[in-house]
């Protein structure tokens, strides 16, 4: 395992500021997606990923990271990588294409609460610190408002339509939460590393689409628009903040900061048009986020 470095308490505090950053980023992810049209899930994580291993290059220059560490990175950090956004993303892209946005996005959005958890099964000295009371009431608010936006999300759940758009998403939460925490593993490993992991999920992703999807290039200039704004900013830029935050930041005090990400997602959303939230998804949308606020309480 890779020798863990020192954390100060101001690289602790800086590192949390950038993973914060990375939770603001992520509120427009699903109103971009939706905006980015019906694009292959395997092509849309291709194009964006590209996009994200150029952001990686000014990142790294920004941050005195040397290119030249990318060879020295170890199998097991790159391998992480390209399952944490590879799978997720392909699974997030398709969810919000199978089942009403909304809905699948506070499903995606049970990620805050199972850092939080998962926290818990980390080493003392990575940041774990086993699991009490509070964090099984935790999950049992958000597993509540889970079950809501299930009820609520309409009649048709044959598996093929909005049921396997459900389970996309549910396992989407699960792949970011576990990537996110798993990295706390690799803290010596610099968030450069990212690079690689989006270059090496940008050709994955083109593989994939080649060999079982049909290519479908953005429909307008909005659309072509959301696309480059994915690859710059939720599916570029914040993957860095998002690395030195899991690595060397606050990770309870991060998973309950984002717990506000569901609710702000949901009002873009809503504000742009796609869907209007019942009563029951608001309802929902609270208990999601309390059960993360709960679970991450210090």
């Amino acid at each position: 395992m890779p020798q863990q470095r020192n954390i100060t308490a101001r690289g602790t505090t800086e590192a949390t500021v950038l993973g914060a950053g990375a939770i603001g980023l992520w509120t427009s992810l699903a109103a971009l997606t939706a905006l980015a049209g019906p694009i292959p899930p395997f092509q849309l994580s291709a194009m964006t990923f590209a996009i994200g291993a150029a952001v990686g290059l000014v990142w790294a220059r920004l941050r005195g990271q040397p290119l030249r560490t990318l060879k020295t990175l170890p199998p097991a950090s790159l391998a992480l990588g390209v399952y944490g956004l590879l799978l997720f993303h392909v699974c997030y892209f398709a969810a919000l294409q199978r089942a009403p946005v909304i809905e699948a996005s506070l499903i995606i959005y049970l990620w805050p609460l199972l850092i939080v958890l998962f926290s818990g099964l980390l080493p003392g000295r990575s940041g774990g610190s086993g699991l009490g009371l509070r964090h099984i009431a935790g999950a049992f608010l958000g597993l509540c408002g889970t079950g809501l936006v299930l009820l609520g999300g309409g009649q048709d759940l044959a598996f093929g339509g909005q049921l396997s758009g459900y389970l996309l998403a549910g396992a989407a939460a699960v792949i970011w939460a576990s990537y996110s925490v798993g990295s706390r593993l690799f803290t010596n490993v610099p968030s450069i590393a990212v690079t690689a992991n989006c270059t090496a999920t940008a050709i994955g992703a083109l593989l994939a689409h080649m060999a079982s999807e049909t290519t479908v290039w953005p429909a307008s200039p909005i659309a072509w628009g959301a696309v480059i704004m994915l690859g710059l900013g939720p599916v570029g830029l914040a993957f860095y903040l998002w690395d030195e935050g899991m690595k060397g930041g606050n990770i309870r005090l991060l998973g309950t900061l984002a717990y506000a990400t569901p609710l702000l997602s949901t009002l873009l959303l809503s504000a742009l048009g796609f869907g209007r939230p019942s009563a029951s998804l608001w309802l929902a949308a609270v208990l999601i986020a309390a059960g993360a606020l709960l679970a991450g309480r210090p």
